[in-house]
């Protein structure tokens, strides 16, 4: 299609070449297979038209429908609103409404298997992409301040995770948010009630909770974009979807899942009695671990002042005042003996040194003769006629001068 010449300010297009424009691109589309979920039949009655309301499962978006009566009964007689079909139409846009519609000429309701299929084939994608991964699972906060709650209005899951957690902890607190938990509306009503609890700061996990149902009462819980939405939460998330048996996608997003509303309850809020029994119990193992400690150190004290050292001490004061008057009388001996014998050699050696000195050969007579230099004449050799010589005596000195010296 080639593009038109575009219009210029001072030639607008009237809004009746614009809508023919759009009517002539789109009759050129043909006919497509379309994918949806009825919201809504009419059927008139003696009119040979049906109009349906084909809604897109993960988008708020919807289309109608127009098709033949034989067409609906003949490929979906027992067509319900909510059920999953597959139809053969043309996109036809109305010119004088501005509107865009889909006529139909076959449709086909979805079957169990199909749906089975196709969930199948959603979940090895969602597996593949990492969505179901054990490893960014996070646990929820062992005491919730405040919880948020996704469910339907009135809804006996949302009664089972009330009444069941306040029974539990009375104090918790809930952030509600009621919503339609199937039909063609509850998927963006879910994702739009994540988004608004996600970004709570005082919410510290979510439950997405309703009661049992068949497989096409549970499909908005394995659509594509409420498992996106679920992944992409900040906040843990519980998804507590039908009965144990049953097992929507979701379940395998979800960081824990449960298998009621009420283990929801359970698995979030811990027990307030189990909790004080449990406190109970640490309690009286921490006083029997303490008195078990102090009997043990109080054996062990009665053990140490038992010992003679602890008992009686002036006994080891006495046994070390002995040892040190033992040890100063035997210093006292040892020093008296050295000093005795240091006396004694002491005036040995004194002896001899007065046996061998000059002034004892004095005494005994003798005298030293020296020249005036002072050396000692030895030997008559030594001196001249005339010399002064100087005699030293035991007591005082004489003066003499050699008259005639002498060889022996």
């Amino acid at each position: 299609m080639t593009d038109a010449p575009r219009s210029t300010p001072e030639e607008p297009w009237p809004v009746r070449v614009v809508s023919q424009k759009v009517g002539a691109w789109i009759a050129r589309l043909g006919w497509v297979w379309v994918d949806g979920q009825v919201a809504q039949i009419s059927r008139r009655p003696g009119a040979s038209t049906v109009f349906l309301t084909l809604r897109d499962p993960s988008a708020d978006l919807s289309l109608t429908v127009t098709t033949n009566r034989d067409v609906l009964d003949s490929g979906a007689p027992e067509l319900r609103e909510g059920a999953r079909v597959v139809l053969h139409a043309k996109p036809e846009f109305y010119a004088a409404r501005g509107t865009l519609s889909l006529r139909a000429d076959e449709i086909r309701q979805v079957g169990l298997g199909e749906l089975l299929a196709r969930l199948e084939k959603l979940k090895k994608l969602l597996a593949a992409e990492g969505l179901f991964d054990r490893a960014r699972k996070r646990r929820p906060p062992f005491l919730p301040q405040r919880i948020g709650l996704i469910t339907g209005r009135a809804s006996a899951a949302e009664r089972d995770v009330l009444t069941n957690a306040r029974r539990r902890w009375p104090a918790v607190e809930f952030r509600t948010v009621n919503v339609a938990v199937q039909g063609p509306s509850a998927v963006p009503q879910i994702v739009d009630a994540l988004k608004v609890l996600d970004a709570d700061p005082t919410i510290d996990v979510i439950i997405i909770a309703r009661g049992g149902g068949g497989i096409e009462d549970l499909l908005p819980f394995s659509d594509e974009a409420l498992c996106r939405a679920v992944f992409a939460c900040r906040t843990p998330v519980v998804s507590a979807i039908g009965h144990e048996t049953d097992a929507p996608l979701v379940d395998y997003v979800a960081d824990v899942r449960a298998s009621t509303p009420t283990d929801a309850a359970k698995r979030v809020v811990p027990d307030l009695t189990e909790e004080v029994r449990l406190i109970g119990q640490a309690r009286s193992r921490l006083e029997r671990a303490v008195r078990n400690l102090v009997d043990r150190e109080r054996h062990r004290l009665d053990l140490l002042r038992s010992r003679p050292v602890l008992s009686r001490p002036q006994v080891m004061v006495d046994q070390r005042a002995a040892e040190v008057t033992a040890l100063r009388d035997r210093t006292g001996r040892c020093l008296d003996h050295r000093l005795g014998a240091a006396g004694d050699d002491l005036r040995h050696t004194l002896a001899r040194l007065r046996a061998l000195s000059p002034a004892a050969t004095l005494d005994r007579g003798y005298a030293i003769v020296q020249r005036a230099d002072g050396h000692v004449v030895r030997a008559a050799a030594e001196v001249a006629k005339g010399d002064p010589l100087r005699v030293r005596l035991a007591e005082g000195e004489l003066t003499a001068t050699v008259d005639e010296p002498r060889e022996p």
